[in-house]
């Protein structure tokens, strides 16, 4: 399984690792049916978006979503074969929008190892990625739930919006605070919502429930990627398995950057502009970029921000649900927190 213990270079396990094992511990075996179901999903495609699902869906990843639905509806108090099959309904949809922004963004590796559009090239990648959609609903329908396919499809709108914004934002040296979140509410946080409200959905939760969920989900997602924005300025790239600062290359300003050239004014903002001119770094170095985030105390301000928003999803719960259900859903922010890729 994908959430499987790794040992650390010094021959212990990460704490990001050993929390995994404690926090997945509840569902580890409906996890592993999420697992077999997307096989299942991937064989049954043509070739060679088989070959290409196969690859993009074996290629590692913590299967945080899948396990977040799962862990709601637990908490929820549901109990049938369905949080299954939209585990890897959601899943899928995840594995789509991987597709297309490395497309988009032209990356060579996804996860260490070559993007699909690197082997295949982007007219097969996009192919495959509209198919993995295409698949994913085909399942959700088969739910015969209009809620869940509601909620899929508002979620998966949010997410093609934001990224359709963020294109629209790309060399962007103004970008704000507000604008950097809005856009990883609907890029991220939008997905992390939805796997925690379907579990409210399947539960047949009151609507005080399902809404405390979603907000769990928006800022556990928040968090996530404030703490992927920050992996990018202080992650190797074996850590990342992408080179650093791929986001500033791609002409991208996260939470960080924007943190740094609030504070450090003129010639910050002269680095950062010549590199999303050239586009790479060609008369900027990246230790140039890295030391302004460090001396400016941008991370520190990013990592403050990525607590709260840790803390945030923690008290958005009511504390209704079943005991150990809570226990876990409470430390997911703190997995998240800790994680190094």
């Amino acid at each position: 399984m994908s959430l499987g213990a790794c040992p650390s270079p010094d021959g212990r396990q990460s704490i990001p690792l050993l929390m995994a094992n404690e926090l997945f511990d509840l569902v580890r075996d409906d996890l592993a049916k999420v697992e077999q179901e997307l096989a299942l999903q991937s064989v049954s495609a043509v070739e060679p978006v088989a070959e290409i699902s196969s690859y993009l869906l074996g290629g590692g990843g913590k299967r945080l979503r899948p396990a977040l639905l799962l862990l709601a509806a637990g908490y929820s108090n549901y109990q049938g074969t369905a949080a299954v099959r939209l585990g890897a309904v959601v899943e899928l949809i995840h594995s789509a929008t991987l597709i297309h922004d490395d497309i988009i963004d032209g990356a060579q590796l996804r996860r260490g190892r070559p993007s699909s559009n690197a082997r295949w090239g982007n007219h097969m990648s996009v192919l495959a990625g509209d198919w993995l959609y295409m698949q994913a609903f085909q399942m959700a329908l088969a739910e015969r739930n209009f809620r869940v396919l509601d909620l899929l499809i508002e979620l998966t709108q949010n997410m093609v919006e934001g990224e359709l914004l963020q294109l629209t934002s790309i060399g962007r040296i103004d970008m704000t605070e507000q604008e950097a979140i809005e856009l990883s509410v609907r890029k991220t946080a939008c997905l992390f919502s939805g796997c925690a409200r379907l579990g409210a959905v399947l539960g047949r939760q009151d609507d005080a429930t399902e809404f405390a969920l979603a907000e769990y989900g928006r800022y556990a997602g928040l968090a996530f990627q404030l703490v992927d924005d920050l992996l990018d300025f202080t992650a190797s790239p074996s850590q990342l398995g992408k080179p650093v600062l791929s986001d500033l290359k791609e002409g991208k300003v996260t939470l960080p950057l924007i943190y740094a050239l609030a504070s450090d004014g003129t010639a910050g903002r002269k680095l950062v502009a010549k590199v999303l001119e050239e586009k790479d770094f060609i008369s900027v170095k990246p230790e140039q970029i890295t030391r302004l985030v460090h001396e400016t105390g941008a991370l520190d301000r990013a990592r403050s921000l990525a607590r709260e928003f840790a803390d945030r999803a923690k008290s958005s719960l009511n504390g209704s649900g079943s005991g150990e259900y809570n226990r876990a859903l409470q430390t997911v922010p703190d997995f998240i927190l800790a994680r190094d890729s």
